[in-house]
């Protein structure tokens, strides 16, 4: 069991978690903004970088991995709400949050959220342009808030497996 953190602490944590959410966000949108227009300005969308790793348009209507991807008002909007309320658990996790372990990765998922959440309510999809692939597989495309999501998940469980802090 971790010791419980005091009023300032929770406060700290919160303070951390939302600065690194605000940063993600606007690290996201910008990027986003910036490869949109660049990747816009070829025919076809792709720009080749390296042998390994293009920077695309893709616009995923679904969610990871393209799942659910048929095109329809209601899904859009479903999808937009669950991650609305996926947001409020967030945050009352993230105001509970008791490490900076916690509160990074809490902070990074958050962020990353929001951002796609942006993409589907300005496009009604969101828009992933980082397309990685070798020797003839190809990673679906993502962005930098799906990327800082999963390493916001991974913290997450590197925080679950590490001993506590009461030393039991």
């Amino acid at each position: 069991m971790r010791l419980a953190t005091s009023a300032a602490g929770t406060i700290s944590m919160i303070r951390l978690g939302g600065i690194v959410a605000a940063l993600v966000l606007v690290a996201d949108q910008v990027s986003k903004a910036f490869f949109l227009d660049f990747v816009a300005q070829h025919n076809p969308p792709v720009v080749a970088v390296t042998p390994f790793f293009n920077l695309v348009q893709v616009w995923n209507t679904g969610v990871s991995f393209g799942l659910f991807q048929e095109d329809s008002d209601l899904r859009s909007w479903t999808l937009i709400g669950v991650a609305v309320a996926v947001l409020v658990w967030l945050s009352i996790w993230l105001w509970r949050a008791q490490t900076r372990l916690v509160a990074l990765g809490l902070g990074g998922i958050i962020g990353g959220a929001i951002g796609n959440i942006v993409d589907r309510v300005r496009f009604g999809a969101v828009f992933d342009f980082l397309d990685f692939h070798a020797f003839g597989w190809h990673w679906p495309a993502f962005n930098l808030a799906d990327s800082t999501i999963v390493v916001g998940v991974g913290l997450l469980l590197i925080d679950g497996f590490r001993p506590n802090s009461s030393g039991t």
